[in-house]
């Protein structure tokens, strides 16, 4: 048996894996766990209670809500009965969804919680064609979804279901996804079942995990990255254990000790924050080995390029050390997978001498995702690239440096909007926007955002991305944003870690106060200062950073400065603190 449409996974699953633990997640501080068989029942029954209910094919069904198995059988019932389930950030805000709910025409909606029932209320409110809201938690007021499941059981017709499903070839749209851009309106990208099925078939066999292992899943399933990796869990016979909020991974870590996750950057960011502030809290020769460890880790290159003597050092270092870290993480971890954005060469080197490998991948909604990534492999893994592209995927860079994709994976256009598709699909291949070259013709290397690369007056190019990046490898600054488009000079926006500002306060002695008197303490401006000045010993005498401002309020999704993905809204946040701008720009005699 194989599988050329994602519902197809569910008939595989039950018979090459069948388990009792292919979901879990935590109900009243208890893991309630789904066998396989359950999995297939529940997600028919509900597909029996949608068609009960009058649902049509290529009607839209949105879903609003955090990991947890109930997505994945709504999810499911959706795809075996020929409807197109569009997930949605449960952050989106309430413009962003009516747009969505309007464009798409949605008709169904799951949502988990009250609040967002309320919100899907709000923003349906002036539309007439939304017809029913089923709500995964109980609360008055709410449809409950066991109801409809119900409804199902009392309702099944498995010679319509299976009519249906006959019905549906591979390259039928499967689901819509709203990219959240850092301009305009959501784009509703169009994915078929082979965008999809084509990527499991391409990433399954580099994945180091099977039917023996576990995967804890935090990042949200509405998002293309962490969806596709769910059904290629499902493929692998490998049990998926949903975290119950981001609060709890360290909690949920050490009670389900999974074998691989996925993350993006930020996380392993503050991970190696809270492990190096504990460091420095320690005395004596213990403080010694962990800088000697971390000083060890920071060094690391693949395949024992060091030499014999290094080597040696990081038995040490790893058994001494590094085993806590690991530890940390559950104690059983293969492998974690990072993606949505660049992960520092630092993390991704100290991470793997704890013996803790870090793959880095690249792709987008629209390639369903996965364009490249490193595996564990021999000679298939190199720091600061995002590996080797995978199979049946094709990469060029175009003259300006733009990379270019084409393949299976490419997306079936944005809905409603030919004019944006034909913008970005030219000849076949997708212009992804994205800047990059090819290492020793094998490792993508992606540079920066093609849009997001401005030229100063002086007429040289500044890629943003890359110095932003660098200013947050200091444990002072959380957020950062590099300005100076047709000025004279590179300037930045940074907002401090205040956290560990706060800390760091309280060791030299001064009074913390509020965020708001602290970016105006001169004390404080120095640290940065210093920090800043530090990376711009790395950059080109044209790319540094002049001068910066502080600001007392990290850039958020609720106030439309992030995008959900956590990309900067750059024309946002330049309107928002034009004033710091003209402050910095005011007097541009340095």
């Amino acid at each position: 048996m194989s599988y050329t449409r994602l519902f197809d996974l569910l008939p595989y699953c039950l018979e090459k894996f069948p388990k009792n633990d292919v979901l879990a997640a935590k109900e009243d501080g208890k893991w309630i766990t789904y066998s396989t068989q359950d999995y297939v029942n529940i997600s028919t029954n509900l597909a029996y209670g949608l068609l009960a209910k009058g649902v049509q094919r290529d009607d839209k069904i949105g879903i609003i809500a955090n990991n947890r198995p109930e997505w994945n059988f709504a999810d499911m019932a959706c795809l075996m009965i020929g409807t197109s389930n569009i997930p949605i950030y449960p952050t989106i805000s309430d413009n962003d969804l009516e747009f969505i709910i309007k464009d798409a025409e949605i008709k169904y909606f799951f949502v988990s919680s009250k609040d967002l029932f309320d919100k899907v209320k709000r923003c349906s409110s002036k539309l007439n064609f939304v017809k029913s809201i089923y709500c995964f938690n109980k609360f008055e007021g709410g449809e409950h979804w066991s109801e409809l499941l119900e409804l199902g059981k009392k309702n099944a017709d498995a010679s319509k279901l299976q009519a249906i499903k006959s019905s549906i070839k591979p390259n039928d749209l499967a689901t819509i996804l709203y990219t959240s851009g850092t301009t305009g309106n959501p784009k509703g990208v169009m994915l078929s079942h082979d965008n999809i099925v084509s990527q499991l078939k391409a990433v399954k066999r580099l994945m180091p995990v099977d039917h023996r292992h576990k995967a804890l899943s935090f990042l949200p399933l509405n998002h293309v990255y962490e969806r596709m990796l769910t059904y290629n869990y499902f493929a692998c016979g490998t049990s998926i254990y949903y975290a119950e909020s981001l609060d709890t991974i360290s909690a949920n870590l050490q009670e389900v000790k999974p074998h691989i996750f996925t993350t993006v950057p930020r996380l392993l960011e503050k991970v190696y924050d809270r492990i190096v502030a504990k460091g420095t809290e320690l005395t004596g020769i213990k403080k010694k080995l962990f800088f000697w460890a971390l000083d060890l880790g920071l060094r690391f290159e693949m395949d024992g390029k060091n030499g014999w003597w290094y080597e040696t050092q990081l038995k040490l270092a790893r058994k001494l050390i590094f085993s806590k870290w690991k530890e940390a993480l559950g104690g059983e971890l293969i492998t974690t997978i990072s993606g949505g954005a660049a992960l520092q060469d630092r993390l991704a080197r100290v991470f793997w001498a704890a013996n803790i490998p870090v793959l880095q991948g690249y792709g987008l909604t629209e390639t369903s995702p996965v364009v490249a990534v490193n595996y564990l492999d021999k000679g298939c893994n190199r720091f600061g690239t995002v590996g080797p592209v995978i199979d049946n995927v094709q990469v060029k860079i175009a003259e300006d440096g733009e990379i270019l994709v084409k393949g299976p994976n490419i997306m079936l256009g944005y809905y409603k909007n030919p004019a944006a598709t034909a913008e970005v699909i030219i000849d076949g291949w997708f212009h992804t926007g994205d800047i990059g070259m090819f290492e020793d013709g094998k490792y993508l290397k992606i540079t920066d955002r093609k849009k997001e690369i401005f030229k100063t007056s002086g007429g040289k190019y500044i890629t943003p991305g890359m110095i932003e990046n660098k200013l947050r490898e200091s444990p002072f600054i959380e957020q950062a944003m590099v300005i100076g488009e047709n000025q004279k000079f590179a300037s930045a926006l940074l907002v401090p870690a205040f956290a560990y500002l706060k800390d760091y306060c309280t060791k030299q002695n001064i009074k913390y106060t509020t965020n708001e008197e602290m970016v105006k303490n001169d004390v404080i401006k120095g640290w940065i200062r210093d920090e800043v000045e530090k990376m711009n010993k790395t950059l080109a005498q044209y790319e540094t950073i002049k001068r910066f401002e502080l600001l007392p309020h990290e850039w958020s999704i609720d106030k439309g400065e992030l995008t959900p993905k956590m990309s900067l809204k750059r024309k946002v946040i330049l309107t928002a603190n034009k004033d710091l701008v003209d402050k910095i720009y005011g007097s541009d005699t340095l």
